[in-house]
């Protein structure tokens, strides 16, 4: 059985949303005690315009 690979690549993200994740990661490490690092990628095989979930 072949599975499929699927490809992402690094979410392209503007300012005012790079700030946000900043300060999610800084709550997030407040809160956990540690260092909290987030990580954005998009898929790059879009299909039908189907967005899903990539955590």
């Amino acid at each position: 059985m072949k599975m499929e690979k699927k490809q992402y690549d690094p979410a392209n993200l503007s300012e005012t949303t790079l700030q946000q994740v900043r300060s999610l990661e800084k709550t997030l490490s407040e809160e956990k005690g540690e260092e909290i690092i987030l990580i954005a990628y998009e898929n790059d095989n879009q299909e039908k315009g189907n967005i899903s979930y990539k955590g």
